[in-house]
């Protein structure tokens, strides 16, 4: 069957035909699989194909109905275990695991009637704002092909904007739903510490800074996912108040009238905020003012570096910890020969701390992070860049540097107005705001109170109905 129209519409819209049985599940995967096999050989964003897997589920009388009822998925291959399905977040050292076992998000992704068909590309173990890998090369922006279309969520981004699927996985431990969102002109919410659980295979990513949600289209899609597949099971390590009603009904609720705070400013020694996105960002504020809003300009709420430095080294030790525990699946410990020196120095790094240093660069997260929600606790709203920069070329993000230099000079002064809030555990989203001259995407972010993703979505809708961005393509679209 030929669907010229599958593009035009998002993931809820897709769901409704399949509801009513305008178009059947089958059908829909069948044309995301057209799809994604057209701009593949350009953008290189799939990392397996498990396109049999799909259609018999898309064939199932069972298939779960619902609001995103045989919408089309991809798996993020980084960190979401798919059973049967390789494990091998784009290292070379496990490039033959076999997940043994289901991540719970993607249980809950199945019940809400989805169909995963392939996995997405993700640069090697996550720390980095590009996709680049050794095992699946370099993934490329629909927007431009010489640029990249961000990371680690780079291969779920690119397949979301060229329109394969309306939405797709995407996880984030320093900006890697938002920083892609932003360079593909997506929506991307970072949901707020332990709204998702991580069982079975993690309890604790990153001390509640890294968590896994989606990219998509729409504020609506992204509200209905957080519906598909939030919630703590007994035992997570951080218990949020379940939401007073489903996110979807958020979208064209009355936000109210809220105090906004507007950052233009760089944090200290982080990457120059370029002109065309201080501009996107105080348009978005003179938006805000007209949609009845007031906004105040600010400072940059938080000192980066200490935070970022102990973030970092708490992230270290998880990562060599991580390597240690899965050398049982794969057979053998890693040498420096099964992965890039960044990771293989992370690793170098991390086994070098101390419990006590362990404990105390913990404790220093925490203790910034209670200062930084202080001084935001005087506003509802935080508008800032999501990324200082325009999306950057292919190969900036360099894995054969050793961590301090990369996270000194690449990672760190990229990651200024994201890791932040990764640290803190706010909830937090980028949403698509204009085109640079170049024609490439701008995105702003907007961060929220504890535990509030309901009132980002409200605003984010807000703003979605009164400057829409839908009708915005890239060069390279299915």
């Amino acid at each position: 069957m030929a669907f010229p129209e599958y593009g035009d519409y998002d993931g809820v819209g897709l769901a409704g035909l399949v509801n009513t049985g305008q178009v059947s599940a089958g059908e829909v995967l069948e044309e995301a699989i057209r799809r994604a096999e057209a701009v593949n050989p350009q953008l290189n964003f799939l990392a397996h194909r498990a396109y049999a897997v799909a259609r018999t589920a898309a064939a199932d009388p069972a298939l779960p109905a619902g609001p995103l009822q045989g919408v089309p998925w991809l798996v993020k291959e980084l960190a979401t275990a798919w059973a049967g399905q390789p494990y091998t977040n784009a290292v070379p050292y496990l490039k033959d695991v076999i997940a043994p076992f289901e991540a719970h998000t993607l249980t809950r992704i199945k019940a809400a009637g989805m169909l995963p068909f392939a996995k997405s590309t993700s640069p090697e173990q996550g720390w980095m704002l590009a996709t680049e890998s050794s095992l699946h090369g370099v993934t490329r922006s629909p927007w431009n092909l010489a640029h990249t279309p961000g990371g680690s969520s780079g291969g779920s981004a690119a397949a979301v904007a060229a329109r394969v699927l309306p939405l797709a996985e995407a996880s984030d431990g320093g900006g890697s739903i938002r920083g892609p969102a932003a360079n593909c002109g997506l929506v991307g919410l970072k949901p707020a510490r332990g709204r998702i659980s991580l069982a079975p295979a993690i309890t604790d990513f990153w001390y509640g800074g890294a968590t896994i949600l989606g990219l998509s289209r729409s504020v609506r899609d992204t509200a209905a996912l957080l519906d598909a597949t939030h919630g703590q099971l007994p035992g997570d390590p951080y218990q949020l108040a379940p939401p007073r009603r489903p996110y979807r009904d958020e979208v064209g609720a009355d936000p109210g009238c809220l105090r906004v705070a507007m950052v233009t400013a760089t944090p200290d020694h982080g990457t120059p905020v370029d002109p065309e996105i201080v501009a996107a960002v105080v348009a978005a504020g003179g938006l805000l003012e007209n949609l009845g809003h007031r906004v105040e300009p600010q400072p940059v709420p938080y000192d980066f570096w200490p935070l970022y430095k102990a973030y970092t080294a708490l992230v270290a030790t998880q990562i060599a910890a991580f390597f240690a525990n899965i050398a049982g699946l794969v057979g053998r410990p890693a040498t420096r020969e099964d992965m890039a020196p960044l990771y293989w120095s992370m690793c170098y790094k991390g086994r070098s701390y101390t419990g006590v240093e362990h404990s105390n660069h913990i404790e220093t997260v925490r203790m910034l992070s209670r200062e930084l929600l202080g001084r935001m606790a005087a506003f509802d709203l935080w508008l800032m860049p999501t990324l200082p920069m325009l999306p950057r070329t292919h190969g900036y993000y360099d894995m054969n540097l050793d961590v301090d230099t990369y996270d000194d000079t690449r990672m760190g002064p990229d990651c200024c107005y994201t890791a932040p809030f990764n640290a803190a555990g706010s909830p937090a989203i980028s949403i698509p705001m204009s085109l640079s001259r170049a024609g490439l995407p701008i995105g702003v972010q907007l961060v929220g109170r504890d535990g509030d993703e309901a009132g980002l979505l409200r605003i984010a809708a807000q703003i979605e109905a009164a400057q829409p961005w839908a009708h915005r393509r890239p060069p390279i679209c299915t």
